[in-house]
């Protein structure tokens, strides 16, 4: 045999060698994918967590002196009450409520308190929404019976969305409690982000990383922020104003806000109600301040959500919007991230573009 028939012999093993060593480490990265995918989610929100709350967890550390386990538990704890007691007393209450609905149906003592005839007038679903209320109040086995399709429709929805929420809660709790691991181990937490970042990126790593931190930070005041502070101030003004069911309409408001829909779309019924059951200036008065309320985000975005921000407003926010179109809830997340870290690359390309541009 020939140097060169030994030469292409070992040219052959080498790449053989090779070929099964990408096999394996394609087989042990998919594997190790598929056994963290069930937990992705949860590892996205406490890492997301983790990054918002950071200068909390700094100003919460001096105040323990340096105690890194004391400050990341003080924090995980808090927010884990914060997350779960009024949780536990609303479903607690929602399933005594239940109960005591059903216990009431069974031995048919419920009673449909009469409905007032300014619900007649609401626009669009006022006279059904009035000819079946009055049915249930004067004839109730008769309503349930006419409308048990729509009954039964709406229960199960309603237990679909209470399984969904105790899921989110059971998921937001353990992603605090990442959080708060994370906070424990912040120092090498923060060195292994950054050789990782130095391995991808290269010189540019510290930038983009600023880059990543800033916009979940901004995402989270801008979007997560003002979704709670109108949550907050239009469930006051309902209570204040006699609105019945003011927490669920103020939970709407939540909800829409998410998913940047303004609050004037809660607003809108809730002021055609307080017109229905007030006197003309009191009505005026509350439908003023709940209509301010409602498109209060649009003063309180742009504040929020551009402040400090690495890059315009408009390509978080387009981010944001897109990536909840696309991802759902952490696409609001990701989107912004992505589309950030485009336009930097973008910016970064057309910087160092040396050829020249033509003009007409």
């Amino acid at each position: 045999m020939d140097n060169t028939q030994v030469s292409n012999a070992s040219t052959e093993k080498k790449t053989i060698d090779l070929f099964i060593k990408l096999i394996m480490v394609a087989l042990l990265i998919t594997w190790s994918v598929m056994i963290v995918l069930p937990f992705a989610m949860t590892l996205l929100w406490g890492i997301i967590l983790a990054i918002t709350l950071y200068p909390l967890f700094k100003i919460v550390l001096k105040l323990v002196k340096g105690k890194k386990a004391v400050a990341s538990s003080m924090i995980t704890i808090v927010l884990l009450c914060i997350m779960l007691v009024p949780s536990i007393f609303m479903i607690t209450s929602i399933i005594s409520e239940i109960k005591g609905f059903k216990e009431a149906i069974d031995s048919k003592t419920l009673v449909i308190p009469p409905p007032n005839a300014k619900v007649a007038d609401w626009p669009i679903v006022g006279k059904k929404f009035y000819n079946a209320w009055s049915l249930l109040n004067s004839n109730l086995e008769s309503g349930l019976v006419k409308y048990k399709a729509q009954i039964v429709s709406a229960t199960q929805k309603f237990v679909g969305a209470m399984r969904g929420l105790f899921s989110n809660i059971m998921m937001f709790s353990l992603s605090i409690i990442i959080m708060g691991v994370l906070f424990a181990y912040a120092d090498s937490v923060k060195k292994a982000i950054g050789l990782f970042m130095k391995k991808l990126l290269g010189n540019k790593s510290q930038e983009y990383t600023i880059v990543v931190i800033q916009t979940v930070r901004n995402v989270a005041k801008g979007i997560l922020g003002v979704a709670f502070i109108q949550f907050v101030i239009m469930g006051i003004c309902f209570v204040l104003a006699g609105v019945p069911f003011a927490g669920v309409w103020a939970l709407l408001v939540f909800v829409l806000a998410l998913v940047q829909l303004p609050g004037a779309l809660v607003a809108i019924p809730v002021i055609v109600y307080i017109y229905s059951v007030k006197e003309p200036l009191p009505a005026t008065i509350w439908a003023v301040i709940i209509l301010i309320c409602g498109l209060s985000d649009n003063v309180l975005k742009p504040l929020l959500m551009g402040k400090g921000a690495p890059v315009p407003m408009l390509v978080i926010f387009i981010g944001a919007l897109g990536g909840f179109m696309l991802s759902g809830f952490i696409g609001l997340f990701t989107g912004a991230i992505v589309l950030s870290l485009t336009y930097k690359l973008a910016g970064l390309w057309m910087q160092n573009n040396d050829s020249p541009v033509s003009t007409i």
